[in-house]
């Protein structure tokens, strides 16, 4: 086991150095050192605070005004406001400006992949959506968050649609909402025609996001997973690296 263990950097390095269209998954371990804490592990949102998934769930959220109150708090206080996209974001710019990345898939709402340029020339997928939009759950309004961050913080505790006075949140999925299917269905067509699924920093857990690896796998595609702790596809993938991401990736890519 730990002669393996310590020939998967190498073995990455040569799935990725042949590799000519790879579809990158990227999950909340990407952005941490960004300064955005992941949700699962040690020191996750939900490991140190299980009740602030509660703000994550579509019913609560429509049903009480003081925890919809306290969702836009968080939302002003959000760290992804002032994070900056690090060496792992620019890796995956630099996948993409050699030709080789096929789409970029991720569940992060942070925007820092664009931040750093991503999907110039292939397509960024937000299955996730983004925290710097903000949508009406009646009429379907959409327009960017900081307009209504603009009014909770001039007093308005819960903001409601200026267009027909429904409930806004973020443009982003919780729990109890069903995934964009053209998002999915671009997603899946990624996975199915890429010869590399690199998965960066997710802990593959959350359907229907996480078959996007099997399904890779059942294409004939190799399986590089990059993540600080064990996956449910460990098993499949030609290799797994554990490390920090925004110093192994780069590696990778510059393979």
């Amino acid at each position: 086991m730990a002669a393996e263990s310590s020939r998967a950097p190498q073995r990455a390095r040569e799935i990725m150095a042949g590799a000519s269209a790879v579809t990158a998954l990227t999950g909340a371990g990407i952005s941490t050192a960004s300064g955005i804490p992941d949700f699962r592990g040690p020191q996750g949102v939900w490991t140190n605070n299980p009740a602030a998934a509660r703000m994550f769930d579509i019913e609560a959220y429509l049903a009480d005004p003081d925890l919809r109150a306290q969702a836009w708090r968080s939302r002003s206080e959000h760290p992804a406001w002032r994070a900056r996209p690090n060496d792992g974001h620019r890796a995956l710019v630099d996948l993409e400006r050699q030709g080789r990345l096929r789409a970029l898939v991720t569940q992060n709402i942070d925007e820092l992949h664009q931040s750093a340029g991503s999907g110039l020339q292939a397509p960024v997928l937000e299955v996730h959506g983004s925290l710097k939009r903000a949508v009406c759950l009646s009429c379907g309004w959409r327009g960017t968050m900081e307009a209504v961050l603009a009014r909770v913080a001039a007093g308005e505790a819960d903001p409601p649609c200026e267009v027909c006075g429904g409930i806004l949140k973020s443009d982003t999925v919780s729990f109890g909402q069903s995934l964009d299917r053209q998002l999915l269905r671009e997603s899946a067509r990624a996975a199915a025609e890429c010869d590399v699924l690199l998965a960066v920093g997710t802990s593959l857990q959350v359907n229907p996001v996480a078959g996007l690896v099997p399904l890779a796998h059942e294409a004939g595609a190799e399986v590089v997973i990059v993540n600080a702790e064990p996956t449910p596809f460990d098993a499949i993938a030609g290799a797994v690296v554990r490390g920090q991401i925004e110093q192994v990736l780069p590696e990778l890519v510059a393979a």
